[in-house]
């Protein structure tokens, strides 16, 4: 019995350690660590419209690549087809592909063929007017990128201002018993704006990228569409109208009357 004694008190003291370890575990657990939709979830109703936002920022950049793709400015095809023509001198037929072949580039070279009789001052003027407004079109669909960019943070901080309102008044009514759940509260309101500044930041980087690289496809379009008229003969384009653009302007009507009196 003797030699019974040490062997019982091991038993107990190691079943006593065991409950005690797994007492601790249980207390000192990790809770489980939540999924990306489930933290996503706890910033509120404001995570819809930074939703919408990101889904924008997506489009835009990759219309925004699409658009400014040289094949899409100025298509090879279009290119090397008006050169043809205008080496052959054969400006209607210029015209008319430029009007069933429509991109930047021969919107570009179609405006400058009806103008080839007023002169060279005036042709030049009528290209960078259209050259102004596809740069704008561009620019402006660009800009909403910046937009994003400004309001997105915005919308961020709104839901975690309101979510802060609600956490502290629920602690001005229950009181302050539990710390760590108002630490947690705390930190789901702060998902709103962490996923704000998750969408801003690739949408400015997305903008000031397309901005120079529309820059550089406009500056190229000019290029092209201003080799093809160097040395046009404009002397032969007098009194002449290529197109069929109707042209409103007429005799002023007290010269007619006049003639018709005399």
């Amino acid at each position: 019995m003797k030699n019974a004694r040490p062997i019982f008190f091991f038993c107990v003291l190691l079943v006593a350690t065991v409950a005690y370890a797994a007492d601790a575990k249980s207390t000192l657990e990790v809770p489980k660590s939540k999924t990306l939709l489930e933290q996503l979830m706890h910033g509120g109703i404001v995570m819809l419209p930074i939703g919408i936002c990101s889904v924008a920022v997506f489009y835009l950049t990759v219309d925004g690549v699409m658009r400014t793709r040289r094949s899409s400015m100025s298509p090879q095809a279009h290119v090397q087809e008006l050169q043809n023509l205008f080496r052959k001198g054969d400006y209607v037929s210029g015209y008319q592909f430029c009007k069933s072949n429509p991109s930047p580039f021969s919107n570009l070279v179609r405006e400058g063929i009806s103008y080839l009789s007023e002169g060279k001052t005036i042709m030049e003027e009528s290209i960078f007017n259209i050259l102004s407004h596809e740069n704008q079109k561009l620019q402006t669909r660009i800009s909403y990128l910046s937009v994003i960019g400004v309001c997105t943070p915005m919308i961020g901080l709104t839901g975690t201002c309101v979510g802060m309102i609600k956490a502290f008044e629920t602690m001005g009514t229950s009181g302050i018993g539990d710390p760590s759940g108002l630490s947690a509260a705390i930190g789901e309101v702060l998902v709103a704006t962490a996923a704000g500044l998750f969408v801003a930041i690739p949408a400015f980087m997305a903008y000031y990228f397309l901005r120079n690289r529309t820059q550089s496809a406009i500056a190229q379009l000019e290029s092209n569409a201003m080799q093809l008229f160097r040395k046009v003969p404009y002397h032969h384009f007098e009194g002449t109208h290529i197109g069929d653009d109707e042209i409103y302007a007429n005799v002023p009507n007290w010269v007619t009357s006049e003639a018709e009196s005399n």
